[in-house]
């Protein structure tokens, strides 16, 4: 039995899996692209609806890195991040049971972005021992196929990686349901037990307001709330 060149072996992996990748990350580059023109086209559009109610509310999109975009709706901040790396899956992942993936395993090679909540006065007040929220993961592999894990209909609506591809209408849909899910996802005030004793060193210095950890759910323990400003 012959025993392949090492040299070879890395030869065939640059020619397979870092071209494959490579091709990815060209895909995720250009899907974040139109994260973004949907993101500043869906703050234009609150914009003009908020003035027709003649109320003070934030409505705000910032375009923070290449990687990185921001939209402010009231009480709630949205970020949405775009993983610099390219990931499969593990063995056991429901991923591995179509046959779209089966006969080409490349093709559970994907790109992450990732939607988190947070409150929009952590920003404002500088606060940061807040915690923010994981409301979605988006996975997109090189030909658009794409899926969501995420919170509700997030997890629910697009999830058959096999025959979803996804357009700016798709993505749009994505953005929109993650809206929703923030939105009405209100925080509770932490059980009285589990806040911390406060310093004078804090009221003295005036900043109280930065050392006091706030989340929408902070305090409690739910099991859809265990994904916290994580990034696997």
């Amino acid at each position: 039995m012959s025993v392949q060149n090492p040299k070879d072996e890395i030869i065939q992996l640059l020619r397979e899996k870092v071209v494959l990748k490579q091709d990815v990350l060209e895909v995720m580059h250009g899907v974040f692209k139109d994260l973004k023109l949907i993101l500043e086209s869906i703050h234009q559009e609150l914009h003009t609806e908020i003035l027709k109610l003649r109320r003070k509310i934030a409505v705000d999109y910032q375009e923070r890195s290449e990687y990185e975009a921001v939209l402010t709706i009231a009480d709630d901040t949205l970020v949405f991040l775009l993983h610099t790396n390219v990931f499969t899956f593990e063995q056991h992942h429901e991923i591995w049971k179509n046959s779209y993936v089966q006969q080409n395993p490349g093709n559970a090679f994907c790109g992450k972005i990732y939607i988190y909540n947070f409150l929009t006065d952590s920003f404002r007040f500088n606060r940061g021992n807040d915690v923010g929220y994981l409301v979605g993961r988006l996975f997109v592999n090189r030909e658009k196929h794409f899926f969501v894990e995420g919170k509700r209909q997030l997890g629910v609506l697009f999830n058959d990686f096999p025959n979803e591809v996804l357009d700016r209408q798709k993505l749009k849909k994505i953005v929109e349901h993650a809206i929703h899910y923030s939105m009405d996802f209100d925080p509770y005030s932490p059980p009285y037990n589990e806040m911390s004793p406060v310093s004078v060193r804090a009221i003295l210095e005036s900043s109280l307001q930065a050392k006091i950890a706030t989340g929408k759910r902070l305090g409690f323990r739910f099991q859809a709330d265990k994904n916290k400003v994580e990034m696997p």
